[in-house]
């Protein structure tokens, strides 16, 4: 007899310890493949695909699309097909879940182990996982995967035999129903991708499950939200009165529960939107940040004409030209290579002591405004890249990130911030730095301002730089000196980039 393995939802990266299941990809009594996409599901940092170290068949799916699961706990339940016992397959036990992917986990992971009962099935179960490794897609994920095309899940008959999570605990009758119901949601909610729409229907209330898609194959999509926003609101005929009141009418009363109103300012509660995904993770670090690093802020005025006019000449030689904060991020980056207290990184041991940790090479992250929240990908040895290079790259990560594709390690490696805020219309931002770095500079926007020049008065296109720093790193002569390195170059690139 086969037996039922159990796969726990895998740290994705960065130690986060939970994530959202988004949508299931696949059902009970489907049959799947070695590194086939299971489920999506929505971490702090981004929406990634779950796929299988297992193939077999679907016998449990551990949780509903919008329910928050732990790291290490239960995702799905894979009953082994065709495994059959012999003589000598009683030789040797079958490995663990652990056992299984530890071909392609990374040294430095800390996934849970799986359940107690699953090392003890023949090596005749494990033998199909094997076969199923050796020719996988090569869809890794964070510290498992195997080389190799995808599976396409074959729909059969669930077995009645399959087993339970844990073998103490068997499934009895009376539970059946409740177990079908936790895993007939993919059919419907399966048809939203977009996390936009899925926030956007728990905003006002609309059941995905009840909705047509307008999309290719049922898909939902954002109009079809906003129709039913939007649709009237038809009340049933028995709710309204048969006979007019004799006496006058009372003053209606509210339908709000008490819960609805605000105890402290008396005014009705619109919405209640938890914390969560990327606005949790913003929120925590933000608090961290602030509890932790005794930050100081300096800014300065720049006079950022001749960059504009660097541009200008290059567009007319015909030649593709990098945005301004290419330009701007080549020059931070030569700024930490001559200020490297900037670089760095502050570690506390367990005995309290600590230490400033420096890098040979920055990563420089970007913040990005995305509609899953604030979040910062990195350019990954930015001081080895052109501002062509840069131009490019930037373009890139900001695009993955406000499609939430954008990987844990681009999302979380990062060593110096560089935040453009001036695309909002603002000056100016004593910004929070993105622990655990130790800077962030901040740009405002450009605009018209009277600049003496020369001894005489000009308008000229002027934008103020913010730098906030971690004071446990250095002082304020270094931060000071670093951010007038940058503001020089602004005013004066053609003589930087010729010595970069």
């Amino acid at each position: 007899m086969s037996e039922t393995r159990v796969f726990l939802l895998p740290d994705l990266g960065e130690g986060l310890t939970e994530a959202e299941l988004v949508s299931w990809h696949v059902a009970v009594g489907d049959e799947i493949s070695v590194d086939q996409p299971i489920a999506e599901v929505e971490t702090a940092k981004s929406t990634v695909e779950v796929p299988s170290p297992y193939a077999g068949i679907v016998a449990e799916l551990h949780g509903q699309p919008g329910e928050t699961l732990d790291v290490g706990k239960p995702l799905i339940s894979v009953t082994p097909v065709g495994a059959t016992r012999g003589a000598a397959d009683d030789a040797a036990p079958a490995p663990s879940p652990d056992d299984i992917a530890a071909s392609s986990m990374s040294s430095g992971s800390d996934r849970p182990d799986a359940t107690p009962g699953a090392a003890s099935s023949a090596s005749s179960a494990a033998e199909p996982y094997r076969e199923e490794e050796r020719a996988g897609s090569g869809n890794v994920l964070i510290g498992y995967g195997t080389p190799g095309g995808h599976g396409v899940a074959r729909r059969t008959r669930a077995p009645k035999a399959s087993v339970s999570v844990l073998e103490s605990q068997e499934i009895k009758p009376a539970e059946d129903d409740l177990t079908l119901l936790r895993t007939r949601v993919p059919g419907r909610l399966g048809a939203v991708i977009s996390p936009l729409v899925r926030r956007m229907a728990r905003e006002h209330g609309v059941d995905l499950g009840e909705l047509p898609g307008s999309g290719e194959g049922g898909l939902i999509m954002r109009r079809d939200v906003e129709k039913a926003i939007h649709a009237p609101v038809v009340e049933p005929a028995e709710t309204k009165p048969v006979e007019t009141p004799k006496a006058p009418a009372e003053p209606a009363k509210t339908t709000a529960a008490p819960e609805g109103v605000d105890a402290r300012t008396g005014l009705p509660i619109a919405a209640r939107t938890p914390v969560r995904g990327v606005r949790k993770a913003v929120a925590a670090n933000m608090a961290r940040s602030r509890s932790e690093i005794p930050e100081a802020t300096v800014w300065v005025d720049v006079d950022a004409t001749g960059l504009l006019e660097l541009r200008e000449g290059l567009k007319a030689g015909g030649s593709q030209v990098p945005g301004l904060l290419a330009f701007i991020a080549r020059f931070v980056t030569a700024g930490l290579k001559k200020y490297p207290e900037l670089n760095t990184r502050i570690e506390t041991a367990s005995d309290g002591s600590q230490e400033i940790v420096s890098f040979d090479g920055v990563n420089l992250g970007i913040a990005a405004q995305t509609d899953r929240g604030l979040v910062v990908p990195s350019v990954r040895a930015a001081e080895k890249l052109t501002a062509r290079d840069l131009d490019a790259e930037i373009r890139r990560l900001t695009d993955v990130a406000r499609q939430g594709k954008a990987t844990p390690t681009e999302l979380g490696s990062g060593t110096f911030t560089l935040n453009n805020y001036g695309v909002f219309g603002v000056d100016g931002s004593a910004a929070i730095i993105n622990h655990p770095e130790v800077a962030i500079l901040g740009v405002g926007r450009i605009i018209d301002k009277p600049w003496v020049v020369n001894g005489e008065l000009a308008v000229r296109k002027v934008t103020e730089l913010t730098l906030t720093f971690d004071h446990r790193v250095c002082d304020g002569g270094t931060a000071a000196g670093f951010l007038r390195f940058v503001a020089d170059a602004i005013e004066n690139p053609t003589t930087l980039l010729a010595d970069l």
